[in-house]
């Protein structure tokens, strides 16, 4: 799942980087407004994690030119400002959710997985489409009630296949949402992927559609 984070604290910016890392999100990090904005534009990223107190532009600001621009990926704000005053601000301005620092990492984790949830139409952390079972929180992926063991980067592409089932899928849309910048990838490295996850949960689970992409049927 890949994410954008714009923060300027060196410090903590570093520190929530790794730790999403370990949780399965591809982090992109931004440290200004103006590089926030720019970011959010590109629509590669399920949500983005914002700071309100970014250099030459504010977080706020940022947050709210893009929802003039009817821009709906998932915002989380930080703010060092515990006053309601300030969070009912950023809300008001598009946010849909906030943390006060410092940030627990866990629950940060568990506010952006409710949050892709929800702009996919998802409640629960449990996703199924068709025999197909996927835990968001546990990682665990189950095909008629059997675990199924999966690498990382697996998982994160049958979550993207199955947060977008039904809708056909280009190489290059997948790649964006499974790497982060500076990471290099070979040209057959989703199709690699997804002849495992064929050969783990069937044939018939991703279909390719002939000089397109792929798709999940419903």
């Amino acid at each position: 799942m890949r994410i954008l984070l714009a923060e300027d604290d060196e410090t903590l910016g570093s520190g929530l980087k790794a730790g999403l890392a370990q949780h399965g999100f591809q982090v992109d990090w931004v440290r200004d407004g103006v590089a926030a904005e720019r970011e959010m534009m590109t629509l590669v990223h399920e949500a983005i994690i914002l700071d309100m107190g970014l250099p030459r532009q504010g977080g706020l600001i940022s947050l709210q030119k893009i929802r003039q621009r009817n821009i709906k990926t998932p915002v989380l704000i930080l703010t060092a400002q515990d006053a309601v005053s300030y969070r009912i601000e950023g809300l008001d301005a598009g946010a849909d959710d906030y943390l006060v620092k410092p940030v627990d990492l866990l629950e940060l984790a568990a506010r952006l997985r409710a949050l892709v949830r929800r702009s996919h139409g998802e409640i629960q952390s449990m996703v199924a489409v068709k025999h197909v079972r996927l835990n968001s929180t546990t990682r665990v992926v189950e095909i008629k009630g059997k675990p199924i063991d999966l690498s990382a980067r697996e998982f994160d592409l049958l979550f993207i296949f199955m947060m977008h089932a039904g809708h056909v899928l280009t190489r290059d849309q997948l790649e964006k949402h499974l790497y982060s910048w500076g990471t290099e990838v070979s040209s057959n490295t989703v199709e690699v992927h997804v002849y495992n996850l064929r050969r783990k949960l069937g044939t018939d689970v991703i279909q390719t559609i002939r000089g397109v992409g792929y798709v999940m049927p419903k």
